[in-house]
């Protein structure tokens, strides 16, 4: 019975997401945002279910199940996002600037996740310590193109950055093409939105009281099976990305989407709920993620992108922390 209610709730979660994200697209085509905040935005609303499962796992006691479905989506999404989409379009080619801009960001807020996850920092300091690298990336998006050179940074921070970002958007300007919205796409955007969150919390709930029946351990059904299943919508959009050579595209949602999942899905919820059922498997799913969100960012840069060869040893790293944490 629960695992119907499990798949039930899945699909429903999965089909809302996707429905929130084409909807949201347009109400920011309307508004005329910048294309990287577009992505942004459509990486919020992608990451939905696992947001909402882990705050859910959290509120409920289980922080070992948040955490894991938090940062074991991370982990999935490198694997899925970066390694499967390499080795179904043979190459990502990446601009080297594209690969500094996102991982250097990316991998500061996963180096902030394993931090607060071990104990090192507690939520708050863990929080500013994102944000200032997040909230200036995320600002320095939704300055207009035109406008951006402009900007006074030391160094000639200004035009490298205006460069970096004028890559990411040439690929995003093709690959996100919405039609502008109307008052009717934010009406679906904000039902879209409640029925991620309650099909998210009654699929987290189903999870926890069908795995231990099924012998699961917390970690597992957190970071193997919600993290999977809630990450997909990001995975089918990155592979479709990638087969239309959108390199730099699949580069930015797969650190955007793990950003937002560390600062929305576990630093806000552990400042306001705390992390009282963390545990060492939690501990693991954390390092691991910093571990393979550098692998990747090395792998990328020595290659100028990601073949055929560097993608089977992202997802070769997945199937390891699988492996770990069913054998745990």
């Amino acid at each position: 019975m629960q695992i119907g209610v499990f798949a039930l709730s899945a699909i429903i979660s999965l089909s809302a997401s996707v429905l929130l994200v084409s909807r949201l697209e347009r109400v920011g085509e309307r508004f005329g945002v910048s294309e990287a905040l577009l992505g942004l935005m459509a990486a919020l609303a992608a990451d939905g279910p696992e947001i909402t499962s882990a705050v859910t796992a959290i509120s409920n006691g289980h922080g070992t199940i948040g955490v894991g479905v938090t940062l074991g989506s991370n982990v999935f999404n490198l694997a899925a996002l970066l390694g499967v989409s390499a080795l179904v379009a043979g190459r990502i080619g990446l601009h080297r600037r594209s690969i500094l801009l996102e991982g250097i960001v990316g991998l500061w807020i996963a180096l902030v996740g394993l931090a607060v996850v071990v104990g090192l920092l507690g939520p708050l300091v863990g929080l500013v310590l994102a944000l200032a690298a997040f909230v200036p990336y995320v600002a320095y998006s939704a300055v207009p193109a035109a406008s951006r050179p402009r900007l006074s940074l030391p160094g000639g921070w200004s035009a490298w950055l205006a460069r970096a970002l004028a890559e990411e958007e040439l690929e995003l300007e093709v690959a996100i093409h919405p039609r502008r919205g109307d008052a009717r796409d934010a009406v679906v955007a904000g039902g879209s939105l409640v029925a991620v969150i309650v099909a998210s919390v009654v699929m987290e709930q189903s999870a926890t009281d069908f795995g231990p029946g099924l012998g699961l351990v917390p970690i597992v059904i957190g970071g193997l099976i919600l993290a999977a299943v809630t990450s997909l919508p990001n995975a089918v959009a990155a592979i479709y990305l990638a087969s239309r050579g959108r390199g730099t595209a699949v580069l930015s949602t797969a650190f955007n989407s793990n950003a937002i999942n560390v600062i929305v899905g576990l630093l806000i919820p552990a400042l306001i709920l705390g992390l009282g059922g963390s545990s060492d498997d939690a501990s693991f799913v954390a390092l691991f993620y910093v571990g393979l969100t550098a692998l990747a960012i090395a792998l990328a840069l020595q290659g100028k992108g990601l073949d055929r060869r560097s993608g089977s040893i992202v997802i070769a790293g997945y199937v390891v922390f699988a492996a770990v944490l069913i054998t745990r």
